[in-house]
């Protein structure tokens, strides 16, 4: 099984060299099964200043990762055991919260937790308006229950939900490159954007 922390350990100076904030890094798929399901290497980065990567941004991003994993693999360590397919993308305005600092600055917003461990007896899944953090708990308006808090290490994921007031503060999307289509190159580097 592919170790998350040691692969965001080396994707992140890769982020870092370009000015970008690393938001997540994610496996998707079965690992060596044989049936068919590739899996992917998700990364979802952003630009600081505008919370959002253009398509350069990715290509830029993604070649830097390719070449780092390439070298680490000539120097004899697979992060990644068998075939995968790299995914780099922006996290969108429905972003996933996944670093304290997410928190703060959508407090206020609708969001959607999974938890690892129920809240109000039997509730994994929590969604209302982020009241904030402190600390590594979080408090949340809940719709069905009032106000719940949980911890960060409780949170399976989290995840805004996209509503009109959401919408209304969130900058506008560079549409610069968005009639470009990036293919693979010879290493199967594809650009997506990745919805959960």
């Amino acid at each position: 099984m592919a170790d998350i922390a040691r692969i965001t350990e080396v994707i992140e100076p890769e982020a870092k060299a370009l000015g970008f904030d690393l938001v997540r890094v994610k496996i998707f798929g079965k690992s060596e099964a044989g049936d068919g399901d590739e899996r992917a290497l998700q990364i979802m980065a952003e630009r600081p200043d505008t919370g959002q990567l253009v398509i350069e941004d990715c290509a830029a991003l993604s070649r830097r990762i390719s070449d780092r994993i390439d070298e680490l693999e000539q120097a004899g360590e697979d992060l990644i055991e068998g075939t995968y397919r790299l995914e780099v993308s922006s996290p969108g305005i429905d972003r996933p919260l996944t670093r304290p600092k997410d928190f703060v600055k959508w407090a206020g917003h609708e969001v959607r937790v999974m938890l690892l461990s129920p809240v109000d007896g039997n509730r994994k899944t929590v969604q209302g308006d982020l009241v904030g953090i402190e600390g590594d708990t979080v408090s949340l308006d809940d719709r069905k229950s009032g106000r719940v808090e949980f911890t960060l290490a409780d949170i399976h994921s989290a995840k805004l939900v996209l509503t009109d007031r959401l919408i209304a503060v969130t900058r506008p999307i560079d549409t610069s490159g968005v009639d470009e289509e990036v293919f693979g190159d010879a290493d199967d580097v594809v650009l997506e954007e990745q919805e959960d």
